[in-house]
């Protein structure tokens, strides 16, 4: 007797059967003796693991590509979900004290030189305190600038143009910090390295990133970079600011203003003249920067410098910058 079905059935269920099929179950150890020891070395092997995750297999020299555009592809995501387009890119050193902590470790270098008169390294330490008291100006720099691009625009809420740092401390922070206390998105590219590092305080929850690849990581500063201010750093900052430079003296990149924030501090890491005085660069490229002292004066130079330019802070040109879209 053939069972009457209904005209239309119930829908199946997206996961469970009322029977199982037969690959749910391992063959019967009663046809093969072997089964569980053969299904553990098959299903125990690297190569049994789906490969999206299988970290072993994705860190694989031959997917190396793969690992690149997830490098690119996770922040890129995030920040156009974000709405941000573009950044004021904030570079500097990790070195960088609050004022108030570098006057406290200056008194305590000048302590420890009290209690140990002529000992080198108390006296090394003095100067370097005494060195970082002075830089720790730039620090409040940082912090004012990222004040003030956190409340232009339309307020804390518009996240066209946004505070862009490596995500560290020193110089770093202080521009973060400045746009949070503003109420502002704040963004840091953190790279991975072998000594672990954690990113400030001060970034929005979702637009910190953790890069493997320094060139990705460089790649985002410079794709919404509307203009990059490079507070006293070392190496770090140099290569970032070098390599800026070089993108926007072969026009790689359309030109934006680059500010060196500390003149007498950048002169004596650089002399910019005795590269034209060699012949190493043209007098032109002295122009792609100039200096200033105060965060007042460098935002002031970067809005002067887009409205003789003709572009917008806060258009919605994201691509604007980005010297991969050729």
């Amino acid at each position: 007797m053939t069972r009457r079905r209904p005209e239309i059935p119930q829908p199946a269920h997206p996961i469970e059967r009322r029977e199982s099929l037969p690959w749910e179950h391992p063959k019967s150890p009663e046809e093969e003796a072997e089964v569980a020891a053969r299904l553990q070395a098959i299903m125990q092997d690297p190569s049994y693991v789906q490969p999206d995750r299988d970290v072993d297999f994705l860190h694989t020299d031959t997917v190396r590509g793969l690992r690149l555009q997830l490098d690119y592809l996770k922040a890129e995501q995030a920040l156009v979900a974000h709405n941000i387009h573009h950044c004021i890119v904030v570079f500097g050193s990790t070195r960088l004290r609050e004022p108030d902590t570098a006057r406290r470790q200056l008194a305590a270098a000048h302590h420890d030189l009290a209690a140990h008169p002529g000992d080198p390294r108390c006296e090394r330490a003095l100067r370097l305190a005494e060195r970082r008291m002075e830089l720790s100006r730039y620090y409040a720099v940082g912090h004012e600038l990222g004040r003030l691009v956190g409340k232009a625009g339309n307020g804390p809420e518009d996240s066209r143009l946004v505070i862009m740092t490596g995500g560290g401390p020193g110089g770093m922070e202080a521009a973060n910090r400045g746009a949070f206390e503003a109420g502002a998105k704040t963004v840091g590219l953190n790279i991975t390295l072998p000594r672990e590092q954690y990113p400030n305080p001060y970034l929005t929850p979702g637009l910190c990133f953790q890069f493997h690849y320094f060139a990705l990581r460089k790649l985002h500063f410079m794709k919404r970079a509307a203009a990059i201010v490079a507070l006293p750093g070392g190496f770090g900052t140099l290569d970032e600011l070098f390599g800026t430079l070089t993108l926007i003296q072969t026009r790689k990149v359309p030109p934006i203003p680059i500010v060196l924030v500390g003149e007498a501090y950048w002169r004596s890491v650089f002399d910019v003249d005795f590269l034209v005085d060699s012949g190493s660069i043209d007098v032109e490229d002295t122009e792609l920067f100039w200096y200033a002292e105060t965060a007042e004066d460098a935002w002031a130079g970067i809005r002067a410098w887009h409205k003789a330019n003709g572009s917008s802070l806060f258009n919605g040109d994201s691509d604007g910058h980005d010297e991969t879209r050729k």
